[in-house]
C-alpha cells in the first residue's frame, strides 16, 4: 500500500510540474506576442520585398497543435497561396517596393494549381515594370516552376535542379492484411474507384493504373507548357529525359548542367547573391542579407481586412469529416456554420467556396452542400473554386454552386462511393478466440466485426453503397445539366485533370481564385472589383492562437533546423511525407465513417503532413492493433 501511495504522489508531482511548465510557456508566449507588437518591423522605404518560400504552399494553413508544439514536434512551415498572391498584387502597385526576391531555400512544394497561381502572380508583378529575382540552394518541380517566371534565377554552386514530373508509388496493404488474417470487406461502385484497392491488392488494377497514368500525363503536359512559355531558353524536356548525361557533359557538376540547359541564369553563393541585391536595390547593413528589403511577414501585417460590401471566401480544405474540425480539415458542421454566418452577414453579397479536398465523409459532404443550397435559396450566389484537388466529397460539395471555376491542373472527379469494413474472425481464431451468440432476426448483432458478415448484411451494405452512388450521380446530373447516364459514364470513381473535366462538362471555366471572386461579383450584380474580399473563418481557439504567437507566425521562426537545402534531401523529405500521408489516409479510411466519397489516388497533389495528423494516425493504428 505504501508503494502505491508513493507511486501516486509521484504521478501527482509530475502532473503539477507539467501544469507549471505549461503556465510558464503560456506566459512566455504572451510576453513574446506583446514584444512582437512593439517591435514589428516597418516597411522599408524602397528596396525589395523578400518572400521566404519555406515549407509547404497550401490553400489554408492548418491550425498549430499546442500539444505538438509543447512536446517538441517538428512543425513544417506553411504559406497560404492566397496571402502570397495578395501580397504580390499589393506590392506591384506600392511605390515603396521596387522588386521581389523569392528566397526558396527549404521550399517543400505544393499542389500544382497553387504553384501556378503563385507563378501567375509573379508574372503580373513583373508586368508592373518591377523585376523578380529567385535564389535557392536547390530547386525541385514546384520551386523551379515558380522561379522560372522570375527575371533572373540564381542557384548555389553546389546546388541542383531536379525536375521529376508527377507520379510515384502508392502503398498496398493487401498481402500484409492477409498475413494478419484480417478480412477486408469492400463495397464500392465505380470501375475506377481505386481508393479501396490498397486494402485488397498488392498492386494497382489495370483500370486504376491507366487512369492514374492519364492524370499524371495531363499534369505533366500542362507543367511543360507553362515552363516553356515562362522560360523558352530552357530545354527542360531534354534535361529531364537524360539528366545523368547532362551532368556528365558538365563534368559531373550538377549546377553547371542546369546552367548550360538554361534552367538557371547564375551560379552564386547566397553571400554573392545578397551582395548583388545590395548593388541593385540599395545597401542596408542593419537588415538581413545586407540589402534594402521589406520582410514579407511585416508587409502582410500592414494589410487590414476591408469593410463594406464584400465577397466572402470559405475554405473547404483537407479531408472532409463529420462534426467540427480545426483549420486544414473540413469539418462538416464547422463549414456549415461558416456558411450560416456568411448568410447572416448583410455585407456579404456572394460566396466563393475555395475547395482543396480529396473528399471524405459522405454525410459531412452533404451537410456542407445543404448549407450552400440554403445560402443560394436566400439569394446569395455561390461560386466554387477548385485548388489542387476537388475530388469525391470535394466535388460533391461543389455541386451546390452556381458556377465551378478550376485550374487546368486541378485534380477532380472521382465520382464514386465505397465502404471498407474490416472483420477479425480469422485473426481471433488464430489465437484461439471464437465468437458465438444468438439472434432474433437475420440482422441481429450485425455488422459483427468479431464473427464476420452474413450474406444478408453484405447484400444490404452493397445496396447502400449503390444507393449513395446513384444519389451522387443524380446530384451531379442535376447540377451540371447532364443526363444521369452520361454522368455515370464519366463517373465510376475516375479522377480527371481540370482540363479534361471542363471538356466533360464537370467544370464551367478555367481561372484562379481571383477569377472566381470576379464571377461572384458579377453573379451578385456588381462590377468586377467593386466588392471587397473577406475570409469567413472561425476565431482561432486561445491556445492555438497562443501557439502561433509563440512561434511568431514567422516562417523563419517556425522552420525546423532539419528543413533540407539539397535537392536529394528535399526530395527524401517529400517522399517521407508521401509515405506518411499514405499511412494516415489508410488509417483514416479504416477507422473513419462507413460510407465515404474519398480519393486516395489524388496523392499527386502534394498535401503536407503535420503533427496533429501524425498523432491521430498513431492513435488509430494503435486502436486497430489493440
Amino acid at each position: 500500500m505504501a508503494l502505491l501511495k508513493g507511486f501516486w504522489k509521484l504521478l501527482v508531482g509530475i502532473k503539477d510540474f507539467l501544469v507549471l511548465l505549461l503556465m510558464v510557456l503560456i506566459f512566455a508566449g504572451i510576453v513574446t506576442a506583446m514584444n512582437q507588437e512593439e517591435e514589428l518591423p516597418q516597411v522599408a522605404g524602397g528596396g525589395a520585398l523578400t518572400v521566404p518560400l519555406t515549407g509547404f504552399l497550401v490553400t489554408q494553413r492548418q491550425d498549430i497543435d499546442p500539444v505538438a508544439l509543447f512536446t517538441g514536434a517538428e512543425i513544417a512551415p506553411e504559406i497560404e497561396t492566397r496571402e502570397l498572391v495578395r501580397m504580390l498584387e499589393r506590392a506591384a502597385g506600392d511605390d515603396r517596393i521596387d522588386s521581389v526576391v523569392l528566397d526558396m531555400d527549404g521550399f517543400l512544394g505544393g499542389g500544382l494549381a497553387n504553384v501556378q497561381a503563385v507563378a501567375d502572380a509573379v508574372v503580373e508583378f513583373r508586368e508592373s515594370g518591377k523585376p523578380v529575382y529567385a535564389f535557392a540552394s536547390a530547386y525541385l518541380d514546384a520551386g523551379w516552376l515558380i522561379a522560372a517566371h522570375a527575371d533572373e534565377v540564381s542557384l548555389a554552386p553546389l546546388g541542383t535542379v531536379l525536375v521529376q514530373g508527377p507520379g510515384g508509388s502508392q502503398l498496398y496493404f493487401g498481402e500484409a492484411l492477409e498475413k494478419l488474417n484480417v478480412n477486408v470487406n469492400v463495397f464500392r461502385v465505380g470501375t475506377y474507384k481505386s481508393a479501396v484497392e490498397p486494402y485488397t491488392l498488392t498492386e494497382a488494377s489495370e483500370p486504376a493504373r491507366r487512369a492514374r497514368q492519364a492524370l499524371a500525363d495531363d499534369l505533366w503536359a500542362n507543367y511543360l507548357q507553362d515552363a516553356e512559355a515562362a522560360r523558352p531558353q530552357a530545354n527542360l524536356s531534354a534535361y529531364v529525359e537524360n539528366l545523368p548525361g547532362q551532368v556528365r557533359n558538365a563534368g559531373g557538376d550538377f549546377a553547371r548542367a542546369a546552367l548550360e540547359a538554361g534552367l538557371v541564369d547564375r551560379l552564386e553563393t547566397r553571400a554573392t547573391f545578397e551582395q548583388l541585391m545590395a548593388e541593385r536595390v540599395g545597401d542596408a547593413d542593419d537588415m538581413p542579407g545586407g540589402y534594402l528589403a521589406t520582410d514579407f511577414w511585416a508587409y502582410l501585417e500592414t494589410v487590414s481586412e476591408p469593410g463594406g460590401d464584400a465577397v466572402g471566401i470559405i475554405d473547404v480544405t483537407g479531408t472532409i469529416v463529420d462534426g467540427e474540425a480545426p483549420a486544414g480539415t473540413a469539418g462538416g458542421e464547422t463549414i456549415a456554420n461558416l456558411v450560416e454566418l456568411a448568410v447572416a452577414d448583410s455585407d456579404i453579397k456572394a460566396l466563393v467556396v475555395n475547395i482543396d479536398s480529396p473528399g471524405g465523409s459522405v454525410t459531412a459532404s452533404e451537410t456542407i452542400r445543404q448549407a450552400l443550397l440554403q445560402a443560394r435559396a436566400e439569394g446569395l450566389p455561390v461560386i466554387a473554386r477548385f485548388g489542387p484537388v476537388a475530388a469525391s466529397g470535394g466535388y460533391w460539395v461543389a455541386t451546390a454552386a452556381d458556377t465551378v471555376v478550376a485550374a487546368p491542373t486541378s485534380i477532380t472527379g472521382s465520382i464514386g462511393v465505397f465502404m471498407v469494413l474490416p472483420t477479425f474472425e480469422d485473426t481471433l481464431a488464430e489465437i484461439g478466440v471464437n465468437a458465438d451468440g444468438v439472434g432474433t432476426t437475420p440482422l441481429s448483432g450485425a455488422p459483427d466485426l468479431a464473427d464476420g458478415l452474413s450474406a444478408p448484411i453484405e447484400e444490404l451494405l452493397q445496396l447502400s453503397v449503390e444507393d449513395i452512388y446513384r444519389r451522387f450521380v443524380g446530384i451531379v446530373a442535376e447540377a451540371r445539366g447532364l443526363d444521369p447516364e452520361r454522368v455515370d459514364e464519366i463517373a465510376q470513381g475516375r479522377v480527371w485533370s481540370g482540363g479534361a473535366a471542363r471538356q466533360l462538362g464537370l467544370v464551367d471555366r478555367f481561372g484562379s481564385l481571383e477569377d472566381a471572386v470576379a464571377a461572384a461579383e458579377e453573379a451578385a450584380g456588381y462590377s468586377v472589383g467593386e466588392l471587397a474580399v473577406v475570409e469567413v473563418r472561425e476565431p482561432k481557439p486561445f491556445f492555438v492562437q497562443l501557439a502561433e504567437d509563440f512561434l511568431e507566425m514567422d516562417a523563419k521562426a517556425r522552420v525546423s533546423a532539419t528543413i533540407p537545402h539539397s535537392a536529394i534531401d528535399t526530395r527524401l523529405a517529400q517522399q517521407r511525407a508521401v509515405l506518411e500521408r499514405a499511412a494516415i489516409d489508410a488509417a483514416a479510411v479504416a477507422a473513419g465513417p462507413a460510407m465515404q466519397a474519398r480519393c486516395l489516388s489524388c496523392d499527386m497533389a502534394g498535401r503536407p503532413v503535420q503533427p496533429r495528423e501524425r498523432t491521430g494516425m498513431l492513435e488509430v493504428v494503435k486502436a486497430l492493433l489493440d
